[in-house]
């Protein structure tokens, strides 16, 4: 691995992560939590909090989309998703559920970096985020989509969704002055 440049597991432990925090609100699939586990290794977000019945380490199903990145992303499992995202909010972090709701607005019409640091809420992958969660939050975002479903797996959706802000913060880092 020496030719990619990948950082070990303590030089990535040390390394500069990128102001968000990703909130798993019940998902069901460990498949799933391990897949986020794996994009959130990839693009160095700061931790993600496993919250309500959402499977957690060492689970069978994580261990076999995460390969590994239960050891390098920083996580912590909580019962109550409101709790963690009122810890957040009082920490500085914007609360962003992820969902199509009335209020949501399109990930490519937003600059996400205007509201780091973030806390990215994902949703069951068939009830969605719990209306509680949601009404603590002034509003949510969307991936715009055109097909006949118009959901996508929460795995997707949260590799969709941490890629731009791991695009835009990239952006705002090369354009920026001190850089």
């Amino acid at each position: 691995m020496d030719e990619l440049n990948r950082p070990d597991p303590d030089q990535y432990r040390a390394s500069e992560k990128m102001p968000v925090a990703v909130v798993l609100d019940n998902i069901r699939s460990g498949l799933n939590v391990g897949a986020i586990f794996r994009t959130c290794d990839a693009f160095s977000i700061e931790a993600i909090y496993l919250c309500g019945i959402t499977v957690r380490p060492p689970h069978a199903e994580i261990l076999k989309t995460a390969l590994g990145s239960t050891d390098s992303v920083q996580w912590e499992y909580a019962e109550n998703t409101i709790d963690v995202l009122k810890k957040l909010r009082a920490l500085g972090y914007t609360l962003l559920p992820v969902e199509q709701t009335d209020q949501s607005v399109f990930l490519d019409a937003t600059k996400l970096t205007d509201d780091f640091p973030l806390a990215l809420v994902f949703g069951n992958e068939m009830k969605g985020i719990t209306p509680e969660v949601l009404s603590i939050c002034s509003k949510s975002l969307e991936v715009p989509q055109s097909g006949i479903k118009h959901s996508l797996n929460v795995a997707t959706t949260a590799g969709i969704v941490l890629w731009e802000c791991y695009r835009q913060f990239r952006l705002r880092r090369f354009l920026s002055p001190e850089s």
